[in-house]
């Protein structure tokens, strides 16, 4: 059964994203106050652009206390090498690729558009839910 559960099915639709001009230290703050490791970073078309976690701030951080100047905009120091997944990819599929990779979330797209977030805790309460039915 759980070749047949979509992401969509266990995604987080309601995200915490940053704009690319968005100064580092709110960020950093949102990041803070949402509880999150990490969130998608989006154009004003909702196409994903980049992605932003605790690591880059942490190393903006460092940059900045050894360079002694402020920290800067997200687009500084966002990966740019985004990795996504669809939102009517199977939560197999998905699982698989947390295996394989060292990600903890995918950013999920539908039509090229940001719709969610999938994370490893999703993938484990998919399993979870259809391991109980």
């Amino acid at each position: 059964m759980l070749h047949k559960a979509s992401v969509r099915d266990y995604m987080a639709a309601n995200l915490v994203t940053f704009k690319p001009q968005m100064d580092l230290l709110k960020a950093i703050h949102l990041l803070i106050e949402n509880g999150i490791s990490g969130a998608p970073v989006t154009d004003s078309l909702g196409n994903v652009i980049g992605l932003l976690s605790e690591k880059d701030c942490i190393n903006a951080t460092l940059k900045a206390a050894y360079e002694q100047h402020n920290q800067g905009k997200v687009e500084d120091f966002m990966s740019r090498d985004v990795h996504t997944v669809e939102a009517d990819d199977s939560i197999l599929s998905v699982a698989k690729l947390f295996i394989d990779s060292p990600y903890k979330r995918y950013p999920v797209i539908d039509d090229n558009r940001l719709v969610g977030q999938i994370s490893r805790r999703d993938v484990l309460r998919a399993i979870l839910v259809i391991g109980q039915n």
